[in-house]
């Protein structure tokens, strides 16, 4: 498989997960006001089922992933995602919409394990750190054009629809990945399916203090994007009465975020993860913090918000890519089980939090500010634990 197939391939897999939660964001008011939602921030929870299955099954499918290879565990949760899409399509309830999200949240758990797990199996260093950001960029694309896509559909069809296009999506990804991707898992790597195996493998990922410090400010920085996703229908509608704007300007905002991840791509071979990482948390920071401030002190305008979010975003993309290889770095005979790790932590445990930040809107951008201030300074925190307290320490030597 040429390189440039293998990023898209791994990229169309994680996108999924973008596709799952962004193209529903036009949709939500519908979706509440024909399932008999009466709380606003209840819609949110369509979000947040998806968010917990997918945290949640990805400590399953990372042993499994180690026993049995990448492909066939791959397929199992893509036909888990399909189903629980089209199941969803016909929902007679809210209650079992929900249901069914946690559900089809459990099967993306699968593509995002082994995405990340294929990368480790064939990348090591600062070219797994590029390879990450490259599938980062092209992941990030969706959110770009995914709420688009919802509004289209929703300009000409119901919000079932919505759920019929993501199982169209996922069946497309899934015949890509049968007919051409390899296994990256080689037999002398794979490890038994016992308990002793499991519970020794997490043993080895949750006493590695940079792999878990790492993972933890991972977590807390995807928390703040779980946090904005899940109240951002509400900002821009709600808030600052954006109406059918909303796809264009969240697009913006993505595209801002994709192009930062490209920066990083190029970028980090020369300066290094650890470098370009603790630079961009530190920037990432003190623009939350001037954008706490200014909330506090006035009545934000749309352009105010709307630049001190892009600016967040500039950073943004140095992190999650960065993090993400720094805690895998050390764990590639466990690639699997330390990606289902580090991917329950970010998804379960970020989207828990983000969750907190979501619900806690209460008509202004106060509350988002002030949950992008606490998560960056978690991660600063997790960040100095990893490393002893020393920032900018030498790059490390090229792989």
């Amino acid at each position: 498989m040429p390189r440039w197939e293998f990023i898209a391939l791994c990229a169309a897999l994680m996108a999924l997960n973008s596709l799952a939660i962004d193209i529903m964001l036009p949709a939500l008011q519908q979706i509440g006001a024909s399932l008999g939602v009466e709380n606003e921030n209840h819609r949110q929870y369509v979000i947040a089922a998806y968010i917990l299955g997918f945290g949640g099954g990805q400590l399953f499918f990372g042993p499994i992933s180690d026993r049995f290879g990448r492909r066939a565990p791959l397929v199992v949760g893509l036909v888990i995602y399909v189903a629980a899409a089209a199941a969803a399509a016909i929902a007679p309830s809210f209650a079992i919409l929900l249901l069914c999200r946690l559900v089809q949240g459990i099967g993306a758990a699968a593509t995002r394990v082994i995405a990340v797990s294929i990368v480790r199996d064939t990348f090591e260093g600062r070219r797994m750190a590029e390879v990450m950001s490259l599938i980062f960029m092209v992941f990030m694309a969706i959110p770009v054009v995914a709420p688009g896509i919802g509004q289209f559909i929703m300009l000409f069809a119901t919000w079932h629809w919505i759920f019929i296009t993501m199982a169209a999506g996922a069946l497309i990804v899934s015949a890509w990945s049968l007919l051409r991707l390899p296994e990256t898992l080689r037999p002398e790597h794979r490890r038994p399916l016992t308990a002793s195996s499991v519970l020794g493998g997490f043993r080895i990922v949750l006493t590695n203090r940079m792999a878990l410090c790492y993972a933890f400010a991972s977590t807390f920085i995807f928390a703040a994007m779980f946090g904005f996703i899940a109240s951002a229908q509400q900002i821009y509608v709600d808030v600052f009465k954006v109406g059918e704007m909303f796809p264009v300007i969240f697009a913006g905002i993505a595209g801002v975020l994709s192009f930062s991840s490209y920066l990083n791509s190029r970028l980090v071979g020369r300066i290094g993860m650890r470098r370009l990482s603790q630079s961009a948390l530190l920037l990432f920071l003190a623009i939350s913090l001037a954008w706490l401030v200014v909330s506090i002190q006035m009545k934000m305008p749309l352009w105010l918000f709307i630049t001190f979010f892009a600016c967040t975003m500039v950073p943004f993309g140095a992190l999650g890519a960065n993090f993400n290889a720094l805690a895998m770095e050390p764990l590639g005979q466990l690639a699997g089980t330390a990606s289902s790790i580090l991917g329950f932590m970010q998804t379960f445990l970020g989207g828990v939090l983000g969750t907190l930040i979501g619900q806690a809107f209460n008509g202004t951008v106060t509350p988002l500010a002030a949950g992008f201030c606490s998560v960056s300074l978690g991660a600063l925190v997790m960040v100095l634990i990893a490393e002893r307290g020393k920032f900018f320490q030498p790059q490390n030597p090229p792989v």
